[in-house]
């Protein structure tokens, strides 16, 4: 008499759920890394446009409050002194940038004047930033 043996089904690993997982956990670290990100001005309200692109590359944040008070990154500074701060900060970035965060309530003249230091303090490199706008 012949006993029948009966195997059971190998067990498996389904790859399709693991995927799933894997995927998710892309996105959340993906998502985390983005919020985490370093804005180096400070806050004000920028002006809108639909050309905007931030510079990744640039070192130093100056920002211009509505109340006309400078900032190199989160330093005091005023118009006399803001050269010098600027080459200080900088030195040891051959291709050192600026970010610049004016408020959309100061006056021309006062951005001029704070882009005129920059420029005699011998940045070529500066980038106006402003807030994406809602069409």
């Amino acid at each position: 008499m012949k006993v029948r043996t009966f195997s059971s089904p190998k067990p498996r690993i389904e790859i399709l759920p693991l995927i799933d997982i894997v995927f998710l956990l892309l996105v959340f670290f993906i998502y985390a890394m983005l919020s985490m990100a370093v804005h180096r001005g400070l806050s004000v309200l920028l002006p809108e446009s639909t050309a905007t692109n931030i510079e990744k590359r640039l070192v130093l944040a100056v920002t211009i409050k509505a109340d006309g008070s400078i900032y190199v990154d989160d330093v005091v500074a005023t118009l006399p002194t803001l050269g010098g701060m600027l080459r200080d900060r900088s030195t040891g970035h051959p291709e050192a940038g600026i970010l610049l965060f004016g408020d959309r309530n100061i006056s021309y003249q006062q951005l001029f004047k704070v882009l005129d230091v920059v420029r005699q303090a011998g940045f070529t490199r500066v980038s106006l930033q402003a807030e994406t706008m809602e069409e």
